[in-house]
């Protein structure tokens, strides 16, 4: 029997910069706006506010327009920059799913820059972990690479 407690997702990418950029690219509300859209043809809508305390929070709302939106609000659980973060992750998409996990990054410096590690835990079922770990972390750190090779 699986139950969301056991469905954990892990994923590394080693990124071309060091820890400091790149915890600071994947928590300024500036920048995330940029590598959001980066790889998108046209532009869409990305609204991003943070809080980077502890207790604070992070919200992002962004989709191709105002009628097909993603929202998710990220509690902060431990920061220790640049080493590590914790948040909550509370978010839904335009269908009115919506789902709480915990996600758990590091950022460690390796050779040609910084190994991210995502531990995210809590997943309603095989298939939305499955989602992420193919689709959503993938495009996250697509996009984030793009924009730290650009700066």
């Amino acid at each position: 029997m699986t139950t969301t407690d056991t469905l954990e997702l892990r994923m590394t990418r080693v990124l071309p910069a060091t820890p400091e950029q790149v915890f600071d690219a994947y928590t300024d509300a500036e920048k995330q706006k940029i590598w959001f859209s980066i790889l998108d043809e046209t532009p869409g809508i990305v609204e991003i506010t943070v809080d980077l305390r502890v207790g604070g929070q992070q919200t992002a709302v962004w989709g191709p327009d105002r009628d097909t939106l993603f929202h998710e609000t990220q509690t902060f659980l431990v920061i220790d920059r640049p080493h590590r973060l914790v948040t909550e992750s509370s978010g839904g998409g335009p269908d009115g799913s919506s789902m709480t996990t915990r996600v758990d990054i590091t950022f460690e410096a390796v050779e040609g820059g910084t190994l991210m590690t995502i531990v995210q835990s809590g997943f309603p079922a095989v298939e939305v972990r499955d989602f992420f770990g193919q689709e959503v972390w993938v495009g996250a750190l697509d996009r984030i690479e793009a924009f730290l090779v650009r700066q």
